[in-house]
């Protein structure tokens, strides 16, 4: 990659961001409201103070695993729609071990995330053998096991983890990830210690892509199919594991949910949309571990801060949900950036 394609791959993700925050402004003026108060409250619900902070980390961590779950698949050129499937088996997974099983801490919560990561590649295996061997599309494969995910755990719930009730009870202390102290620096916020193995899992997805030889068959996959296999590289077995590894981090964020946050699972309505917006944060990372940690922080502060512009600023909700749509946007039309940006530099010449 050339040094002007790594500065357009910088660029476009902070122009995108700079846009939509202004056509936000733009919105916010047009439907008769303060844009600098809106923000202003936007800003306080994210960081106004040591409980905004820690909530807004704690939304964080589950979008920084969901971003590395797509942007892994991506490398190999495959679009992992199932990340949202994965979260819910991996919730349901690390719930299950914890509820089940009685042991230390010291095995217990090793064994809750370890489940919930388990459960997680499975769910990518699946659409990952489909596609290696079959060629079935990943994404219409993944869309229908979002919805087995959802309606295969909603009766696990009901039937085996409770007398049809809609919520399990608590997990055992010891497979929890949250912290009395952690939690009591941040008045009570539901922080937790997930974000450190969050940040721990953006490591070891970028020292497998950028370090290794795994890594770089991986890439190599991802640019070109047919090139690949011809070069002598296992294309089946690179696309399998690419999806098995992008499922582990999607399950891992589930297990963080069900571990750390809420230390329960119940009945879903509906999706959790973890998955969709780790496609989301992903985009706006480009598909790299560190630049998915950025846009985790940035989405998680987001839609941490939305909750106070309603009654600080009298701004709806929904007006973040459209910004991140705009974000998501710009950065799906970076092409259109691209050619203004070399409108410009012959204009200078």
């Amino acid at each position: 990659m050339t040094s002007n394609n790594k500065l357009f791959g910088l660029l476009v993700p902070v122009i995108s961001v700079i846009v939509g925050l202004l056509a936000g402004a733009v919105i916010m003026l047009l439907s008769g409201h303060d844009p600098i108060q809106g923000y202003a409250a936007l800003w306080n619900g994210a960081f106004g103070d040591a409980y905004t902070i820690g909530e807004t980390i704690r939304r964080t961590t589950p979008l920084i695993l969901t971003g590395l779950a797509v942007a892994f698949a991506f490398k190999t050129g495959l679009f992992n729609i199932g990340a949202e499937g994965q979260v819910i088996v991996g919730w349901l997974a690390a719930v299950w071990v914890g509820l089940a099983i009685d042991a230390p801490m010291i095995v217990h919560l090793p064994l809750a995330i370890i489940a919930g990561m388990l459960a997680g590649s499975l769910w990518g295996f699946l659409p990952g053998l489909l596609k290696a061997k079959l060629g079935v599309h990943e994404v219409i494969i993944t869309i229908m096991m979002n919805y087995i995910a959802l309606f295969i755990t909603n009766e696990i719930i009901r039937s085996v983890l409770t007398d049809q009730n809609t919520t399990t009870e608590s997990i055992a202390g010891t497979a929890s990830l949250a912290s009395e102290w952690l939690q009591s620096i941040t008045f009570y916020s539901r922080v937790h210690y997930g974000i450190l193995i969050a940040l721990l899992a953006a490591f070891i997805m970028w020292f497998i892509i950028e370090r290794t030889t795994y890594g770089y068959e991986l890439k190599s996959v991802g640019h070109n199919l047919h090139a690949s296999n011809y070069a002598g590289m296992n294309v089946s077995k690179n696309i399998i594991l690419s999806m098995v590894i992008g499922g582990a981090f999607a399950g891992l964020a589930g297990a963080m949910e069900g571990l750390g946050t809420y230390g329960t699972i119940s009945v879903m309505s509906g999706f959790t949309n973890l998955g969709f917006d780790g496609i989301a944060v992903a985009l706006l990372g480009s598909n790299n571990a560190i630049g998915v940690v950025l846009a985790a922080i940035l989405f998680g502060a987001l839609k941490e801060g939305a909750g106070e512009m309603p009654t600080a600023a009298g701004v709806p909700t929904e007006l973040v949900d459209i910004i991140i749509a705009l974000i998501i946007f710009f950065v799906a039309s970076s092409y259109i950036i691209r050619w203004v940006a070399l409108r410009f530099k012959k204009e200078e010449k």
